[in-house]
């Protein structure tokens, strides 16, 4: 259950919102050398200002690589290119890039929910199969039962939490 909330934060950082942040690129991969690497490891990525993400390119035969890369995802940024720097210049987000991206995020949320749910179905199954084979007792069973639910429940207010966080923070102008 923690591994899905750690996953479902992982993702969520990858979320456009009002400000810059170097996880946006994390999930754009570039081709070369022979494979697909992160930007991450073909250059230097920071954060100069609120609205600007500056990538240091170490290679100078990647940088239309990581440009045309970087016009290709789903980010909606215009590289611009200085030299071996590439500055990404974060726009305001508009109402409706607001509402989509809180669907979006909305959407993820769920389907973590429903992971922890799977994890809570997977361990119950397990109790049950314990019982019938005798391993552990009835009581023993409601029990394990009871605690499953609650620490469920908790992970779930966790990712409640966590959710309604990136949601301030997307609507935040």
């Amino acid at each position: 259950m923690d591994k899905s909330i750690i996953s479902f934060k992982k993702d969520i950082s990858t979320l456009r919102t009002g400000r810059a942040n170097t996880n946006m690129l994390d999930t754009i991969k570039i081709d070369v050398y022979g494979q697909l690497m992160p930007i991450d490891q073909l250059a230097t990525i920071s954060v100069p200002e609120a609205r600007l993400i500056s990538i240091q390119v170490w290679d100078k035969a990647n940088i239309q690589l990581i440009e045309s890369s970087i016009q290709k995802s789903e980010l909606g940024i215009n590289p611009q290119t200085d030299g071996q720097i590439i500055r990404l210049r974060i726009p305001d987000l508009t109402e409706d890039r607001r509402k989509e991206l809180i669907k979006i995020l909305k959407n993820m949320g769920e389907k973590s929910k429903v992971a922890i749910r799977n994890i809570r179905r997977e361990a119950n199954e397990d109790l049950k199969k314990k019982l019938k084979e005798k391993i552990i007792s009835e009581d023993e069973n409601k029990n394990y039962e009871k605690n499953i639910q609650k620490l469920t429940d908790t992970h779930i207010e966790n990712l409640e939490k966590i959710l309604s966080e990136k949601e301030k923070e997307i609507i935040q102008i």
